[in-house]
């Protein structure tokens, strides 16, 4: 019987029709024992027999695959795909596929909940009547925010959808998106960073989109959310400039190193959440499902070309 191993920690947790799909295909299934993010040297024992892979966030590097020569496929559970050594699994004629659309409305969804509790400050405040304060903090309306959006892709223009009826002003920045006569405005980044009260983040790349320089074009206020890469903003200049006041507050769902032990704890402005852009239910399991028909069809289709 041929396995399929799976690293994410919580498959098939709220639904099993995927696990069912992958056994009436014939197929062993191996879930994660460590209920955790699955190390280097344990993904190579864990995955050593196994055809198939429905891969988390795990680093997937060239070494890494060069102890699994019965892989076949691996199925990343989630949109990214920067974990894995791309032109390794090539070079060892492992197909590589990703669930680009399933966790769109998701992430979007939490981006507009991140927004409304920072600038109704509902983390603090909740935080203070747990500590035994009743302190009342005055926040801000959404309404005639300057929202601008870096990385106008599928989520991008998702979360522009979504603040619309808010009565938000809605930009972007994003270089690969031809500006057109819609009804979001194209700037450059520049000038986005300038003129936007809230910033949110949704690239695809782990290129540094705010450094020293672009957090010195901010408006003075201002709020940032980032729920697309850890390595997007210059964490120690972020830092500065929630523990300087320079900006209101920040909602961070991405690290460069995860799980997060970093010096963003220790402020109240600023809302940390453990990389939950996916984890809505519906949308969990439509990813899970998405990952697992292309496992298979990786699978099949490797059969067929041999």
């Amino acid at each position: 019987m041929k396995i399929i191993a799976i690293s994410t920690t919580s498959f098939g947790e709220f639904d099993k029709s995927p696990l069912k799909l992958l056994k009436s295909k014939g197929y062993k299934v191996l879930l994660n024992p460590y209920g955790r993010k699955i190390k280097p040297e344990e993904l190579v024992e864990f995955t050593k027999d196994a055809v198939g892979l429905i891969a988390g966030t795990e680093s997937i590097k060239e070494s890494t695959l060069l102890k699994l020569p019965k892989l076949k496929v691996i199925s990343r559970c989630g949109a990214g795909l920067e974990s894995v050594d791309l032109e390794a699994a090539k070079r060892f004629n492992i197909k590589v596929f990703n669930t680009p659309d399933a966790p769109t409305l998701a992430v979007a969804e939490l981006t507009v909940g991140l927004i409304l509790n920072l600038l109704r400050k509902v983390n603090q405040m909740d935080s203070a009547i747990r500590n035994g304060q009743w302190q009342k903090l005055m926040g801000n309306l959404l309404l005639n925010k300057k929202v601008g959006i870096i990385g106008f892709g599928k989520i991008g223009k998702k979360v522009a959808g979504l603040l619309k009826p808010f009565g938000c002003q809605i930009a972007y920045a994003d270089p690969n998106i031809k500006a057109t006569a819609g009804i979001f405005k194209k700037m450059a980044k520049e000038e986005l960073l300038g003129w936007a009260d809230i910033i949110t983040i949704h690239a695809a790349s782990k290129d540094r989109i705010l450094g020293e320089k672009e957090f010195n074009l901010l408006q003075k206020g201002s709020w940032i959310v980032n729920v697309s890469r850890g390595e997007t903003i210059d964490e120690p200049v972020l830092f500065k400039a929630l523990k300087d006041n320079y900006i209101s507050g920040a909602a961070i769902d991405v690290f460069i190193e995860e799980p997060y032990c970093g010096m963003l704890r220790e402020l109240d402005n600023v809302i940390l959440t453990p990389h939950i852009g996916s984890y809505a239910k519906e949308a969990r399991i439509n990813m899970e499902l998405e990952t697992v028909k292309n496992l298979i069809q990786g699978l099949k289709e490797g059969v067929l070309q041999k």
